[in-house]
């Protein structure tokens, strides 16, 4: 979905000839799984870091093509909102001091990124939500100007008959507001893990990290609020599922298989089962011929970019041209600091493999429906969630991090190899964390409840904090 396409508006023969492409394609990619063909390459980590540009005031400043010109960097795009940017990191095996070089890389795109912003006269932060965002900033004008947005907005409004989208979450307190455009999502910004894996273990690692959704959300939380409402811990969530409320073909387009999702099921015999079901079930968004694009499997990929698992496969090409399958980890908001995001994707990292390792597959263990209850049950109520686990009892999922998962993704850590220092250092952040059961959620409510509703207040407050670097479960209020 990040390439740049050519035009917005769309004719019948574009959409049947797209159709006919993908499914040529999604052929291909079978016959890749069958044949072994996919690289089976040391695990790789990376992630996306998506931010927001705001004023002195601490309003959303669309100014994301002035900002990207002047940072001039390969790792940095614009996101849907002119507001909105994002950065990335390169790929980096899972071993030795990764969690070190990876913190030093962002530290380094992040203060670079913040003088270019300071130069504009804006500041950047990275929140799951901006509480100082309202419904009004959200419109077409402050799209960014690319002919893909444009084209996303056009077709989920086309397959949503115009239908506006309706915006209700229920939480501590209760939101409902209507939209006649995309730009909802924008308001959702989140910190992507991404590994690269083998395909002989890519389903039990897929499985692996749609399991370990819940613990990875209740701990990352920091999107309490939106629009002045004080909802979920991690409002973003029903948020990005509710903005771009799309389904499956015809009389199911406002039916149960949604374009946002947790999924419809694990993996059985390999992460194929999910492109398959790319095909099978979503109408096609953005029908751009990519035949001369010189790009294997180009409409295969934009179509995969169109459909927002929690947990998405991905298919990437290696520098001598071999495809590799990539696991996208999507729940994770972004912020509070540089070093809690590391230390968030090292208990990631930690725990999937441990989770993959396991004698007994975890998707055994778990029904996927109580998979997914967990997931929506700790991004409501973060820390102070109630989950099922493996043994099917009900547990807090704070004891369940502090007492099995930590102690797993240490174990998982060391079976990858990567550094005790890098082990220690950045999963006892996570142990702090959740110990005092201060993610940026908690901080941010707990500084309203001390000093009132005042957004931009609590904004300013969260911006010194965060350009302090120090991790959030040391921030006062």
């Amino acid at each position: 979905m990040g390439d740049e396409i050519s035009h917005s508006r769309f004719s019948e023969a574009e959409f049947v000839g797209f159709k006919a492409r993908l499914a040529e394609e999604t052929q291909t990619l079978q016959q890749w799984f069958a044949d072994g063909a996919l690289a089976n390459e040391k695990q790789c980590t990376g992630f996306e870091l998506e931010a927001w540009l705001v004023d002195p005031h601490g309003h959303p400043l669309p100014l994301n093509k002035e900002f990207l010109q002047r940072l001039n960097s390969p790792l940095a795009s614009p996101e849907l909102a002119a507001f909105n940017v994002e950065v990335n990191s390169e790929p980096r095996e899972l071993q030795g001091n990764v969690f070190t070089a990876m913190h030093n890389e962002l530290n380094d795109t992040w203060r670079q990124c913040r003088q270019v912003a300071s130069e504009l006269e804006a500041e950047l932060v990275m929140v799951g939500i901006l509480p100082t965002v309202d419904n009004d900033m959200l419109n077409l004008s402050n799209m960014s100007s690319m002919e893909r947005y444009r084209a996303l907005n056009r077709e989920v409004f086309r397959q949503r008959h115009g239908k506006p989208v309706t915006l209700d979450i229920v939480g501590k307190e209760h939101l409902h507001v209507t939209h006649r455009d995309v730009m909802l999502e924008s308001a959702a910004t989140s910190f992507q893990i991404h590994l690269q894996v083998a395909p002989s273990t890519a389903v039990r690692l897929f499985n692996a990290s749609t399991i370990i959704s819940a613990p990875m959300v209740a701990l990352s939380a920091n999107s309490p609020f939106l629009f002045g409402k004080d909802l979920w811990q991690e409002t973003r969530i029903p948020l990005f599922e509710q903005a771009v409320a799309v389904g499956g073909f015809a009389g199911a387009a406002f039916g149960p298989i949604h374009r946002v999702s947790f999924g419809s099921g694990y993996a059985r015999e390999s992460l194929f089962e999910c492109f398959n079901e790319n095909l099978q079930h979503y109408p096609v968004m953005l029908p751009v011929d990519l035949s001369e694009a010189g790009q294997a499997l180009a409409h295969l990929r934009l179509h995969n970019g169109t459909i927002w698992r929690w947990n998405r496969p991905l298919i990437g090409f290696n520098q001598q041209g071999q495809p590799h399958l990539r696991i996208e980890h999507r729940v994770v908001p972004a912020g509070p600091t540089v070093i809690d995001a590391i230390a968030t994707a090292a208990f990631f990292y930690g725990l999937v493999n441990a989770m993959a390792a396991l004698d007994v597959a975890a998707e055994k263990q778990l029904a996927f429906e109580y998979a997914r209850d967990n997931f929506y049950e700790a991004a409501r109520f973060g820390l102070d969630a109630q989950v099922r686990w493996l043994n099917g009892k009900r547990l807090s999922i704070r004891e369940l991090i502090l007492e099995q998962l930590l102690p797993m993704a240490e174990q998982g850590l060391l079976l990858q190899e990567v550094s005790t220092a890098d082990i220690q250092e950045y999963l006892g952040i996570i142990r702090a964390r959740v110990s005092s059961q201060q993610n940026g959620a908690h901080w941010q409510q707990a500084f309203v409840d001390k000093h009132g509703r005042n957004m931009t207040a609590l904004l300013h407050a969260y911006i010194e904090r965060q350009d302090r670097g120090e991790p959030v479960h040391q921030w006062t209020l």
